[in-house]
């Protein structure tokens, strides 16, 4: 019985044994399922997140939504402010509590930097209170997008969801830049098209289908710019400044280094206001001399054509004159009108060739320029000083080449009837020649 006794004692210890193994077991595999079940609805949870996050962006893009509404929704996802730049800095959207300030951050150089930066690491990337991310549909960076975060409460959800943002944002911007390259191509295509000449019905069409309303009169505009590499930066700085005198985008288009703008008139009697259109683009392209050449209005598209004929004219005038910069209008041309037609030019090249073919021959021998000294000399009203000036020339060297000029033409200067013949002279030389 002792035997017995101790036996089942035995057992029974073993039992408990094995009974603590499996509860100690069953708890082990409790916590881990407890784990793995926590892991899960926290996976769940981001899914459900991050498929929220998709659908409103996806959404933006679906109803055309643009930049404001790309910021609205990721300070909704966030619950952190947002600004929208372009690639220079420019403010283009913003969400949040507060308007951010205005104007660009730092340096061009020091944002170029830090772009390169974002761009290398391959995903959003903090810069002190901001966490930054690029739209970057190829190779070049089209767009900012920023999360404002002071207190650092950006976590993984927060950065996944700016680059999401991104994604869209850079399919927005690049959608955007194809149909403005688009516009701008048809707009170029219609211009053209008007400079050569096309009939009314078809002209009226097209302008329709680019927002444009060519029913009231319109004239054209040559503006050529000297000095300038970059003819977008002109031409975006054209377009600006007529934005602002017309209220309204005009027409424009690139031709032999000269900008043309098919411009609405103002009324049948009173004109735009030209010269405030050259003071505008001459403050925005400092150190370029620029030069605006201004048709006469037309009440039909078909007639166009004509006005680019005379905008031509009167740019040539324009820039022969001794000071290339400013405005001339063929209504200002007076004699000038004559000059640079299809039908005058043999009979002008006559009369230059009458009045300074001396001149002319002596010039191209000797390399010399009595002829643009007479045209100076001339410009400058018959003053010593102002002619030496703008010749950079001593006052003597300019009588030297006077008296030269006298004795090879046998003409006195300072007679009226000659005087006036060899100005005219000299300044449709000088136009048909263009710039000195």
């Amino acid at each position: 019985m002792a035997r017995q006794a101790g036996a089942a004692l035995h057992s029974a210890a073993l039992y408990r044994a094995d009974q603590a193994a499996d509860s100690g077991e069953l708890q082990a595999r409790h916590d881990q399922l407890a784990l793995v079940n926590d892991n899960l609805i926290s996976a769940l949870a981001d899914l459900e997140r991050r498929s929220r996050a998709h659908e409103l962006l996806i959404d933006v893009v679906v109803t055309g939504g643009g930049e404001v509404a790309i910021a609205a929704v990721l300070h909704e996802l966030t619950g952190l402010a947002v600004e929208v730049e372009d690639k220079f800095g420019n403010l283009l959207a913003w969400a949040g509590d507060q308007a951010p300030a205005s104007g660009r951050q730092g340096a061009a150089h020091d944002r170029a930097e830090l772009l390169n930066r974002v761009r290398r690491n391959g995903c959003p990337l903090r810069e002190r209170d901001r966490v930054l991310a690029v739209a970057q549909p190829g190779d070049e960076v089209l767009g900012v997008l920023t999360l404002i975060d002071p207190s650092r409460t950006a976590g993984p959800y927060e950065k996944l969801a700016l680059e999401f943002a991104a994604v869209v944002l850079a399919m927005e911007m690049a959608h955007k830049r194809s149909l403005a390259e688009i516009e701008l191509r048809l707009r170029g295509d219609l211009v053209d098209d008007l400079l050569t000449g096309t009939d009314d019905q078809s002209a009226l069409a097209r302008s329709a289908a680019l927002d444009h309303d060519l029913h009231p009169p319109h004239q054209i505009l040559m503006i050529g710019c000297t000095g300038s590499d970059k003819p977008e930066r002109v031409a975006r700085a054209v377009d600006q400044a007529l934005v602002r005198i017309t209220r309204s985008r005009a027409l424009t288009s690139r031709r032999g280094g000269s900008i043309v703008v098919v411009a609405p008139t103002r009324s049948d009697t009173v004109e735009y206001e030209w010269r405030e259109l050259h003071r505008l683009v001459s403050d925005a392209l400092p150190r370029i001399e620029v030069a605006i050449g201004v048709g006469r209005p037309c009440a039909n598209p078909s007639d166009l054509p004509r006005s680019h004929r005379e905008a031509h004219r009167a740019l040539r005038v324009q820039r022969g004159q001794t000071h290339g910069d400013g405005v001339t209008t063929f209504a200002e041309l007076g004699f000038y009108r004559l000059v640079g037609t299809a039908e005058s030019e043999l009979e002008v090249a006559e009369f230059v060739r009458e009045w300074l073919g001396h001149l002319i021959d002596y010039d191209r021998t000797h390399h010399y320029d009595l002829v643009t000294t007479l045209w100076q000399y001339y410009e400058c009203g018959g003053n010593y000083d102002a002619t030496a000036h703008e010749l950079l020339i001593h006052r003597s060297t300019l009588r030297y080449r006077l008296r030269r000029i006298r004795e090879l033409t046998g003409y006195d200067l300072r007679a009226v009837d000659t005087r006036l013949n060899l100005h005219i002279a000299t300044r449709a030389w000088q136009i048909r020649n263009g710039p000195a």
